[in-house]
């Protein structure tokens, strides 16, 4: 709970709507002890200054009158009006003591006691209080305390029109102190419903200037885990909505640069993993050409050291011994070509040469040249396609791979000893596929057969003197056009398969 109190007290919304509030209630404070303190003296100089403007709105008005003795009902009516409007009594009274005009119709002796007082300066005996607060050649503005009334007062006495007409103007305090109450009080009731509609509506304020930068905060913490998919919505043209795209545009240049740097740092990862794989290549290269010319070496040294020593003399042994060096160089000759093929393949200097040709024709040439290995191992061969199919490849490269498959499938095939070349057209490419009846690939190899001298069975790989190369020779190949290759294992047999562009245009 502490912590929550503590973290809204930390907040942007608590603090602005907290000096708000504060400035609201120094000002209405503020203004409820000016109030208090100088509205009261301020009242009774607004007071004096209409007491003032009154005899002198009188005054004139008498002395415009050509009727020294009577007041008119015009001028009376004036009087009466400035008499109400202002709070003022009047009293006029002729230098010969003869009532001239008077705001009330009971005139009393409390009045003319008044006249007397301030006429021979005499005491008021009602009069508690008496304090001078203006004074002009014309008249006199006092403040005074009537005990009698229990009430404050302000006078003017003094003397107006040519006649020496005596004037006199009262104006209740009371009524001005309790205004002043009534307004502090009333000051104090505003003062209060004001913080409290104030809070309020600087809450709802302070949450429409804070809720975006909780939204931008919540997409500067999103952008710090590297999710950059949410964006703030820019609504207004304020410094808000200039942050707003600052952030986006900040999210989108971060995003941009994470992307291109993991992109280079996977190129990087690739190119690390690339030397790796080619300088175990190498080694693994190395490793297997001497190897697999260790055999041969070994073989043709032994047998040409044999005739040297003449081990044998008759003729046929030594026929036997040349048969079999003439053998090994010819494995070592083919499977150094098959290496130089690859390598070109590989590292791209064998260009390719796209044409359209058939593939049939070329399948059945391919036959044609190995058809006495099929009559020697007593193979059945399943070609039924008759009618041309054109494709689109290089056709050098595409005999290549055709001839591997089939030599391939020749020396493993087994069983009843069925080869099943097939063409199947797929959409815009034609699949060959080339099946051989006899033992399945194990599972766990089939990724492999494609490197460079993985041999499945050795022992039977040397028995027809297979180098491993063949079928690395058809990825690479299949590799340069572009184009899927694989192998499957059926129930009675393996097939192998290639796919190339059968589209016309």
């Amino acid at each position: 709970m502490k912590i929550h109190f503590r973290k809204i007290r930390s907040s942007i919304r608590f603090k602005l709507t907290f000096a708000l509030i504060s400035i609201i209630i120094i000002i209405i404070f503020s203004l409820w002890v000016l109030n208090r303190t100088f509205l009261a003296d301020f009242y009774l100089q607004s007071k004096i200054d209409t007491l003032g403007k009154t005899y002198d709105e009188i005054n004139k008005t008498l002395k415009s009158n050509k009727d020294k003795t009577v007041i008119t009902s015009d001028e009376s009516l004036k009087f009466e009006r400035w008499s109400e409007s202002r709070n003022v009594s009047v009293y006029i009274l002729s230098s010969g003591a003869d009532w001239v005009y008077s705001t009330r119709q009971d005139i009393d002796n409390r009045i003319l006691s008044v006249f007397q007082a301030y006429l021979f300066n005499g005491i008021n005996p009602g009069v508690k209080y008496k304090e001078q607060v203006k004074a002009t050649k014309d008249y006199g503005i006092y403040k005074i305390y009537d005990s009698n009334m229990e009430s404050n007062y302000i006078d003017l006495f003094g003397y107006v029109d040519q006649d020496n007409k005596m004037i006199l103007m009262r104006t209740n305090l009371e009524s001005m102190q309790e205004s002043v109450s009534v307004s502090n009080q009333f000051l104090a009731y505003v003062g209060i419903i004001a913080v409290l509609i104030a809070t309020a509506f600087m809450y709802y304020i302070s949450r429409k200037f804070s809720k975006p930068i909780l939204q931008l905060a919540g997409i500067s913490k999103k952008m710090s885990d590297l999710d950059f998919e949410v964006k703030y919505n820019v609504t207004t043209q304020d410094e808000i909505g200039e942050l707003g795209n600052s952030i986006n545009t900040l999210s989108e240049t971060l995003e941009k640069t994470i992307s291109e740097l993991k992109s280079a740092n996977n190129e990087l990862l690739s190119d690390i993993q690339n030397k790796i794989q080619i300088d175990e290549m190498r080694k693994d290269f190395l490793s297997n050409v001497t190897h697999e010319l260790k055999t041969p070496i070994a073989l043709i040294q032994g047998y040409a050291e044999g005739l040297k020593d003449n081990i044998n003399e008759d003729a046929d042994s030594r026929d036997f011994y040349c048969e079999v060096i003439i053998d090994e160089a010819t494995k070592m000759n083919q499977m150094v070509k098959k290496l130089l093929s690859l390598n070109q393949i590989e590292s791209g200097n064998n260009q390719v040469n796209f044409e359209r040709f058939d593939i049939v024709a070329l399948i059945r040439s391919v036959i044609n040249a190995t058809d006495i290995l099929f009559q020697q191992k007593g193979v059945i061969l399943h070609f039924e396609q008759q009618e041309p199919i054109y494709v689109w490849a290089d056709e050098y490269m595409v005999e290549e791979v055709v001839t591997n498959y089939i030599s391939n499938a020749l020396n493993h095939v087994d069983g009843t000893k069925i080869i099943e070349i097939m063409l199947i057209k797929q959409e815009d490419v034609v699949r060959v596929a080339v099946f051989n009846t006899g033992a399945n690939i194990p599972e766990e190899d089939l990724e492999s057969i494609w490197v460079k001298f993985y041999k499945v069975d050795k022992a039977r790989t040397r028995e027809y003197g297979g180098s491993g190369i063949g079928l690395s020779i058809v990825k690479a190949i299949m590799t340069s056009l572009n184009q899927r290759y694989g192998v499957i294992n059926h129930e009675s047999g393996v097939e192998f398969w290639f796919e190339l562009d059968s589209r016309n245009n």
